[in-house]
């Protein structure tokens, strides 16, 4: 696979990112080279998808020491820092842990304390290239044992929202299972959820997919129960914002309604798993997760390129109709074939999760 990211830095050790807001009419970077900038940057989903907000999250606190340092501000700075980033998204869990990482680092720190949060910025962002990585090498079996079974015929996968790269730094999730199958010559088809209401499926994964030659349909949210009815999915496979210790997990809204369709047509439900997405310490996702309601004009608007080439919101819906904005949803445990993480692959359940991450019982 090409080598390409989502965020990096500069030479004079700034911050740089795409804009996905733009995705996938124009391609435009932003340079982030203060804290406010980082956390804009998650609040507004110029960056968005949970590895990649709790990189944005690690470079905001690096900046922000930066700041603190070239302005001669007292540590109460820093502080103010770590509180607004930490606000910035209340869902994804990736964000604090990322936070706690160069908490600890900088409480820790013997020497340099501006090279201690680069490092430890530097060093959330690889492991999450790695991590991808190794997700696609445990779910590659999948789609390989698939495709065997269809003797060499195309493997239907279905998406929901992005999970791709543009979601993390390097591989993504759920799609470096399929970008390694492809590199095999495994033959694959996906089918991508649309996903209203910010539309990232239409938007980024059909964007990243068409980048990388991947066989694709767009296909409107709902039309998932159809395709699993008439069997035209071979699997799903969705991303995580947060996954419980009993193996609940909250991912963008509607992918309940992709596991319960599954559930019933007998399609294998998977769901692919950053470690750093892994929050042991709750156990209900229904009643323990908070769900992110976000603007309501994301629903009551679309955004789109018109026929003179300008990209402008539309609205949808009557002027005066309020909309209600959910970002996520929370998937049982019992509805998931399997998690796919970077260790390996085990059952949705408490014990399934400690046979890999044994360090949390």
């Amino acid at each position: 696979m090409a080598k390409f990211r989502t965020i990096w830095t500069t030479e004079d050790r700034y911050v740089e990112v795409i804009d996905q807001r733009k995705l996938p009419h124009e391609f435009v970077t932003e340079k982030l080279e203060t804290y406010d900038e980082a956390e804009e940057a998650i609040k507004d989903m110029t960056v968005r998808g949970a590895p990649l907000i709790g990189a944005t999250a690690a470079y905001g606190i690096y900046l922000a020491v930066r700041e603190m340092i070239e302005d001669e501000l007292d540590g109460s700075f820093l502080d103010e820092a770590f509180s607004a980033l930490r606000a910035s998204r209340p869902t994804a869990v990736n964000l604090f842990w990322a936070l706690d990482r160069m908490r600890e680092a900088l409480d820790n720190c013997e020497g340099n304390f501006l090279e201690t949060a680069w490092n430890t910025a530097n060093a959330i962002v690889e492991d999450d290239v790695e991590t991808c990585r190794m997700i696609g090498v445990h779910g590659l079996p999948i789609i390989e044992e698939l495709s065997k079974r269809k003797s060499g015929e195309v493997v239907n996968i279905l998406t929901h929202c992005n999970a791709g790269m543009l979601g993390c730094i390097e591989w993504g999730t759920i799609t470096s299972p399929i970008y390694q199958a492809m590199e095999k010559g495994i033959k694959v088809h996906v089918w991508v959820d649309e996903t209203r209401p910010r539309n990232q499926g239409s938007n980024l994964t059909a964007y990243e997919l068409t980048r990388h030659g991947v066989p694709h349909t767009l296909i409107v949210d709902n039309a998932g129960g159809h395709l699993m009815q008439h069997g035209m999915v071979d699997m799903v496979i969705v991303g995580t914002d947060r996954t419980t210790r009993n193996g609940d997990v909250a991912n963008k809204i509607g992918t309940y309604l992709k596991a319960l369709a599954a559930n019933d047509n007998g399609i294998p439900f998977y769901v692919a798993l950053p470690s750093t997405t892994l929050d042991m310490s709750i156990r209900d996702g229904l009643k323990e997760i908070p769900i992110e309601e976000r603007n309501q004009d994301e629903v009551r608007y679309m955004i789109g390129k018109g026929p003179s080439g300008e990209i402008q919101p539309v609205l949808i819906c009557p002027e005066t109709t309020p909309a209600s904005n959910y970002g996520f949803d929370v998937t049982p445990a019992r509805l998931v074939t399997a998690i796919i993480t970077d260790r390996g692959i085990c059952d949705a359940s408490e014990k399934g999760l400690l046979t890999l991450y044994p360090e949390y019982k």
